[in-house]
Order: structure tokens, then sequence, then C-alpha cells
């Protein structure tokens, strides 16, 4: 009998530390995600960027040499708009500041908000990148059927290592769900209508 009893107390305890062990793993990979971006955004690893803007550092303009930089735009399902960019690709000294228009098109009759998440590459090349102005420093919105451009104003530092000659940034839109503020304002707005 003491050993039928020893024999559920092993049980009991094997059940237990798996237990904990399997809410240790989940809450580990759940933690995973937000500390990668963190570590991502202090590092510039994986073309993450910073989502803020950054004042034009004047500096002389390194007339010997030209950095390609090419823009790519992309949809995401979930979101009936289209971005598209003026110039595609454009030839920038380093210390040079330049802008390019991108579009946004809302292809619904609805109003929707989005975001574009930039990612440069390559990676080493995001900590030498200024952007002054950008509309994915925050969340865009289109009523139906509307089309907007915004420019993206940005900067080469000069000290860009001098092995990086093409630099592509990425624009990926996203659909961001808005909810009303305040939900009283909307009733009394529905009690007026009445």
């Amino acid at each position: 009998m003491a050993a039928d009893g020893s024999q559920q107390a092993g049980v009991r305890r094997t059940v237990i530390r798996s237990v904990a062990a399997l809410i240790g793993m989940f809450a580990f990979a759940f933690a995973l995600v937000p500390l990668y971006d963190v570590f991502c955004r202090v590092t510039g690893l994986n073309g993450k960027v910073d989502t803020t803007a950054k004042a034009i550092i004047h500096e002389e303009v390194d007339q010997s040499r030209f950095i390609t930089v090419q823009f790519i735009t992309r949809g995401s399902a979930g979101l009936p708009w289209q971005m598209s960019v003026e110039t595609r690709q454009m030839r920038v000294h380093p210390g040079q500041t330049a802008e390019v228009d991108f579009t946004f098109t809302n292809n619904s009759h609805q109003e929707s908000w989005g975001r574009a998440v930039p990612s440069v590459s390559p990676s080493s090349a995001t900590t030498h990148l200024r952007k002054v102005s950008c509309f994915c420093f925050q969340e865009q919105q289109l009523q139906g059927d509307e089309r907007l451009t915004i420019p993206l104003v940005f900067q080469l530092a000069k000290d860009l290592p001098e092995e990086i000659s093409t630099i592509t940034l990425v624009y990926t839109l996203y659909p961001v769900q808005r909810i009303a503020l305040n939900p009283l304002n909307n009733n009394n707005a529905a009690g007026d209508e009445i």
C-alpha cells in the first residue's frame, strides 16, 4: 500500500513538473516575438527600422559615389488598398536628402485603415538611413475609393559603408482594425436619427 501511495505521489509530481514546463515554454515562446522586435530595432538586424522621424543632418554630400535606392511595395490580405511608388529606383549621393511620392488607393467603397510597415535590405544600411518624413510613422485612413499621395523624405548618411551600393526599401501594407473611441457618442448619434 505504501508503494502504491509513493507511486501516485511520483506520478503527481511528474504531471505537475510537466505542466509547469509546458507553461514555461508557452510563456517563453509568447515573449520571444516582442523581444526579437526590440532586439531588431536596436541593432537594425533583419531590416527593422525605427518608426520615428529623424532630423536632416547638414553634412557635406559625398559626390564621389552614388547609391541606388530601390522601392518595393506589397499589399496584404484583408486590406483592399493598392500602394504604388512614383519612382521605383533612384540614385542618391551619401549625405544627400531625397524625396519620392507613394500613392495609396482604396479600391473598396468602405472607409478603412492601414499601415505600411517598412524593412530595409541590406540590414547593415538600416542605421545609415534617416527618414525625415514617412507615411510609415502612423496609420493611414482612406475613405471609400479615395486616393492619397504622401511623400517619403529620407537622407543617406555620409558614413554609409563603401561596400553598400544598393539599398532596397520594402513597404508592406497591413490592415488596422479601428474601434470607436466613444461608443456613447455613437449611441447618441443613432438616437438623434430616430
